[in-house]
């Protein structure tokens, strides 16, 4: 699972992608397109219960869960009918599968916004469009030799006429299509197609140093949009955030002091694109390693084992399984089985968040 950092040129994105992927690379110039192809990282997931499990059961090594970023170069009004190097980044946000949108919510004279003003909610809709006028364009070109598919006797043919129709209305009538209420077929379809405001969306409000928490006036027109939407947003302030990541422990810790965090923004961000992408963790935790594994939300027990090793997942016998809070009430895995807390689960489990697991499999 990935998911692509877009926005209009100049809004940071490059900066946020660096610090996230602690790239030490130095700044992009400022203009537009200085990101042609899509640079690609992944970032790790913090996750405090990984720090709580080792306290336990000390390991040699700790390995959080991480995700794939891809920082894809600024879009400009008109990028649906290939203004800019429009069609090319489209179809690199097409392979993605969630969006992290940058919007600018800082003034700097010395960094030229494309539209000549900072309008974070302008520059939301202006993107949402040029995704949605790509979507169109899309549907039409494929509609044709779906339809002469459909005249034969292929059932799923038949149904992704219907939902490519169905898409283009809910696209006519100016709406993006994830929120378009779709069925579990339906859904598949429309995965298949690759459409682009079908994917999730988080948006990052990339502000100044002034306000980190991201209250000030044009945050706060972004949480209203976005709310509209049914999206998240994450206040980030990318220069910050790129000098912290480049500083040793002790000098990030300071930082990070004088400027009233707790922890880096990123990794706050880091968390709300996991979730955005639909994806959650569960454990292993032994003498050799405590590993976060990432897995989607409403995977099975087989499903997670097979995150592990294929194998795992077709010789699937049980999972055992305990919760963090488990462990640090009985302090050892031998106690939590004495207790009765180990859990025997089979095939049709779902997986819990935060699950701390053993599974046996057929060789």
């Amino acid at each position: 699972m990935e998911a692509g950092i877009v926005g209009l040129p100049n809004v940071g994105k490059s900066t946020l992608f660096n610090a996230l992927t602690m790239s030490k690379a130095a700044q992009s110039a400022n203009y537009p397109f200085c990101t042609i192809e899509p640079n690609e990282g992944m970032v790790s997931v913090p996750d405090a219960r990984l720090a709580r499990i080792t306290k336990y059961i000390p390991p040699q090594k700790v390995i959080p869960a991480a995700l794939k970023l891809v920082d894809i170069a600024g879009i400009v009004k008109g990028a649906s009918e290939g203004q800019g190097l429009g069609n090319k980044f489209l179809s690199h946000i097409r392979e993605v599968d969630a969006i992290l949108q940058v919007v600018r919510c800082f003034e700097d004279p010395d960094v030229i916004h494309v539209a000549g003003t900072v309008d974070p909610v302008a520059d939301m809709e202006t993107i949402e469009i040029e995704l949605m006028l790509a979507d169109l364009q899309h549907l039409e070109n494929l509609l044709p030799k779906a339809e002469r598919a459909a005249k034969g006797p292929d059932k799923d043919a038949k149904l992704k006429v219907e939902v490519m129709k169905k898409c283009l209305a809910w696209l006519g009538a100016d709406k993006p299509l994830r929120t378009l209420a779709l069925d579990e077929a339906e859904r598949k379809a429309v995965k298949e197609l690759g459409l682009l405001t079908a994917k999730p969306i988080l948006y990052v409000a990339n502000v100044d140093e002034s306000d980190i928490e991201g209250q000030g006036p044009l945050v706060q027109k972004v949480r209203a949009a976005a709310a509209a939407k049914g999206a998240d947003v994450v206040p980030v302030c990318a220069k910050l955030e790129a000098e912290i990541a480049e500083l040793d422990e002790a000098d990030r810790a300071e930082m990070l002091s004088g400027a009233g965090l707790a922890e880096p923004a990123l990794a706050v961000l880091a968390r709300a694109a996991y979730k955005t992408l639909g994806l959650q963790s569960y454990f292993t935790a032994g003498e050799k390693e405590v590993r976060a594994w990432t897995i989607p939300v409403g995977a099975t027990a087989p499903q997670a084992a097979g995150v592990i090793h294929t194998d795992f997942e077709k010789g699937f016998i049980r999972a055992e399984i305990y919760s963090v809070e488990d462990l640090e009430h009985h302090t050892t895995e031998k106690d939590i089985r004495a207790a009765g807390k180990l859990r025997v689960e089979g095939k049709d489990y779902v997986m819990r968040d935060g699950d701390i697991c053993h599974f046996l499999c057929a060789k």
